[in-house]
């Protein structure tokens, strides 16, 4: 299932990505319901990109169906991403600690200025499209759409978190 999630900012698109790449962040975003606490594996830097490996684990309540298939305490897994620093583009795979031959997702994270769009110089909005892959005969295409939804609630709390961590 494809995807597209948009995240706007009243700050300007280098501060955004400064706080996605903030580890203090990373620490807050654990805070957020139904992802845990995420993990640092690695981080490497150089000049103009920063690659990173994030461990998250999901820790909301699953229906019986994807229960069915899925063990909840199982729904691990690494992030690896590369950030390209002067493009604002951030590309990442995930890599499940289980279920690799179901799951699979991928995608990419561009942040934009928009302040002449919306009359305010900082603006800027965060866009991130990929696609996700469930392979489960008969319920793969219901769990998509719930790990979809899932992600499009949690940018919504995602983009208030950064906002409280920028304004610290």
């Amino acid at each position: 299932m494809r995807f597209r999630i948009v995240q706007q900012f009243d700050v300007s698109a280098a501060d955004v990505q400064q706080a996605y790449l903030d580890p203090a962040f990373l620490e807050l975003m654990g805070s957020l319901p139904k992802l845990g606490a995420p993990q640092l594996l690695s981080e490497e830097r150089t000049e103009g990109e920063v690659r990173r490996r994030i461990r998250f684990h999901f820790a909301g309540d699953l229906n019986s169906a994807v229960r069915a298939v899925v063990d909840p305490a199982r729904l691990t897994w690494v992030e690896e991403s590369t950030t390209l620093l002067p493009e604002l583009r951030t590309t990442w795979t995930i890599r499940p600690d289980h279920y690799a031959d179901k799951l699979a997702g991928r995608g990419e994270s561009i942040i934009e200025p928009v302040g002449i769009e919306v009359g305010d110089p900082d603006a800027s909005r965060r866009i991130t499209t990929g696609e996700v892959k469930v392979k489960v005969f008969l319920v793969g295409s219901k769990v998509e759409g719930a790990i979809v939804s899932g992600m499009e609630e949690h940018a919504v709390l995602e983009r208030a978190a950064l906002m409280t961590h920028l304004r610290g």
